[in-house]
């Protein structure tokens, strides 16, 4: 990021950006002095856990209040038939996406959603409040709706199972993942997501479209402007300007109102630094992907990494920068803390919720 100062024009939004970057730098000698045992990673994720189960409560008790002041503003009459009807068709409204998280992103909260399931469900539940918060979990990843996240939920998913060596077991979860896939492709804001992605040419009156397809719409426009800039791109600085400047060129009116990011973290990147930049960004990953051999609990770590950045620009936002910054130092330590397979305690103890 700093190389893409040197030519760009718009300096302050450069600085800026790296100022919130700071955390690449501090986090990673931060976590050079973690203690590698069990315990350290058992508090680090209870605590994640304690905040999710918290923000769920918090957003499930917003969107209650916002869906009953929907129905009080329509002066819905007493008779329960008609207030069932207008839960039944306005609860999406309040419940799902961002809509339902509006203090935080979505995405992003689909993200830490998916590394606390990847550290939990490698082991035993046996208890039912561990089965409880884990439903609780899937629910929130289902009313956010990140299709990011179904996707590497999914992968998790299959991984899993292969972890499973009895055949009646894996059967069972092979029909439970089925059944589950059923489920999450109802989601309202996917069925709208498959019913409107399909007519992406169509720019013309496309207000009511998903936010999936606006990012389709920024890939797209990102594309067309490394070509244009394959070797140096556009500056630290300049790149979100140059953005807005093409939307409005080719009609994104959406993509332009909003402001929109490239969406995609290896698109901003090139669009920032140009081809240096992709490729620092590339080798990490290819040195990370070379290291998960030792635990598949690493490796849907990675994927849930990886996988995000192809959704969303994670180095502009602060939420984005810190899990980075904290997950890429511990997949990248010679024993990682996220390794079931290679923690060990000098006195060991059950690794539950």
């Amino acid at each position: 990021m700093c190389f893409g100062l040197i030519y760009t024009d718009n300096l302050l939004d450069g600085i800026s950006l790296i100022q919130r970057s700071l955390s690449l730098l501090l986090f990673p000698i931060i976590f050079l002095f973690v203690k590698e045992d069990a315990a350290t990673v058992k508090k680090l994720f209870n605590f994640l856990l304690a905040g999710l189960i918290a923000s769920f409560f918090i957003n499930f008790f917003n969107a209650t209040q916002d869906l009953t002041a929907y129905i009080l503003e329509k002066n819905i009459s007493i008779d329960i038939f008609s207030l069932l009807e207008e839960i039944s068709n306005g609860w999406h409204y309040f419940f799902i996406g961002s809509f339902f998280s509006r203090s935080v992103n979505s995405n992003y909260i689909s993200i830490y959603i998916l590394l606390v399931l990847s550290y939990y469900l490698k082991n035993k539940l046996e208890s039912r409040i561990q089965l409880t918060i884990i439903v609780i979990l899937f629910l929130y990843l289902f009313l956010l709706s990140s299709v990011g996240g179904y996707i590497i939920l999914a992968i998790m998913s299959v991984f899993l199972i292969m972890d499973v060596k009895s055949k009646s077991k894996k059967y069972t979860f092979i029909i439970i993942l089925i059944m589950g896939t059923i489920l999450f492709l109802n989601n309202p804001r996917i069925i709208n997501f498959y019913s409107r992605i399909k007519h992406l040419s169509k720019t013309l009156n496309y207000e009511n479209n998903t936010s999936e397809k606006l990012k389709v719409l920024s890939w797209d426009t990102s594309l067309k402007l490394i070509k244009e800039a394959p070797v140096f791109g556009y500056g630290t600085g300049d790149a979100n300007d140059v953005l807005l400047e093409k939307y409005k060129k080719l009609g994104y009116n959406l993509n332009y109102g909003y402001k929109y990011n490239s969406h995609n973290q290896f698109f901003q990147t090139y669009l920032q630094t140009g081809f240096f930049g992709f490729f620092v960004l590339i080798s990490i990953f290819i040195l990370l992907a070379i290291r998960m051999k030792r635990s598949r609990n690493e490796f849907s770590v990675f994927l849930i990494l990886f996988i995000s950045l192809l959704f969303e620009s994670m180095l502009v936002r602060f939420n984005g920068i810190v899990f980075f910054s904290i997950v890429i130092p511990l997949l990248l330590k010679k024993r990682s803390i996220l390794s079931s397979r290679i923690i060990r305690n000098d006195n060991p103890e059950k690794n539950d919720l």
